[in-house]
């Protein structure tokens, strides 16, 4: 039988002991053999180590504060194993189940402290995408936005995307694209990489003014290996006329075109 002592009527716990615990909590021990865990600032803020007589309004009372540190302290760990967007965090926090009031007052917390920052967010994000993909300036953007990053920081911060730098990464996708290319010609070969390009988030202009700086012709020995595996496929099926009808047809979306030398 637990026996319980009383201050004005109320009923009240006494603490019997305290414990450091290795999350960095405190574990307290009170007079009914239950344990509690409180982190330190909660225990100075409420001044338990001086008062160490808990009612159950207290225990309720301490037990939300309680949670508003985990919320604050999962979001710093969050942010110490990489750098976040605050929509990130957000969403890392709502997917833990807490609640909504103690997400945005953490958030509030980390932006006040400097621990959380759109602005630097998004200056390492550009940078990270420059560094490692081929993406271009509009796919970057895009990506931004997705994570609710303002467009005024987007747009000042994107200027570290230099024109220089994205004509640098537009010529070596060209050269790439040419040197992997094993079935196209011409103008189909030239819209292909214009479109990866485009998809890729470059300036449509940008890519026109530099694929014309490229030759995209004929390639007689993709032709010929083109025009090889189109008689083998067809040539079952159709003869003489037909076929060859067929097989031109095939080259011509291709962009190629092929006569025998």
């Amino acid at each position: 039988m637990v026996l319980y002592s009383k201050i004005n009527g109320v009923k009240c716990l006494k603490i019997l002991k305290y414990r450091k615990s290795p999350n960095g909590k405190y574990k307290l021990t009170l007079d009914n053999d239950r344990d509690i865990s409180l982190y330190e600032e909660v225990i100075l803020e409420y001044k338990l180590l001086l008062n160490k007589v808990i009612d159950d309004n207290l225990l309720i009372e301490l037990d939300k504060r309680n949670q508003e540190y985990d919320v604050y302290y999962v979001a710093l760990k969050a942010l110490n194993s990489r750098i976040r967007s605050v929509e990130d965090l957000r969403q890392l926090l709502k997917r833990k189940e807490y609640p909504i009031e103690m997400i945005e007052n953490a958030i509030k917390k980390l932006l006040d402290q400097g621990y959380l920052n759109d602005r630097s967010y998004a200056k390492s994000f550009i940078n990270n995408q420059i560094i490692t993909t081929n993406n271009g300036p509009y796919k970057i953007k895009r990506l931004l936005f997705d994570k609710k990053i303002s467009e005024s920081i987007i747009d000042e911060e994107m200027v570290n995307f230099t024109e220089s730098e994205q004509r640098s990464k537009i010529n070596k996708i060209i050269m790439k694209g040419l040197k992997s290319n094993n079935s196209r010609g011409g103008i189909v070969l030239k819209q292909k990489i214009y479109n990866d390009l485009k998809m890729l988030g470059y300036d449509t202009v940008m890519i026109n003014d530099i694929l014309n700086n490229y030759e995209f012709s004929n390639n007689y020995e993709i032709a010929k290996k083109e025009y090889d595996k189109l008689y083998r496929k067809y040539s079952k099926k159709y003869t003489g006329y037909e076929l060859e009808r067929i097989i031109k047809d095939k080259l011509y979306q291709k962009g190629l075109k092929y006569e025998e030398e």
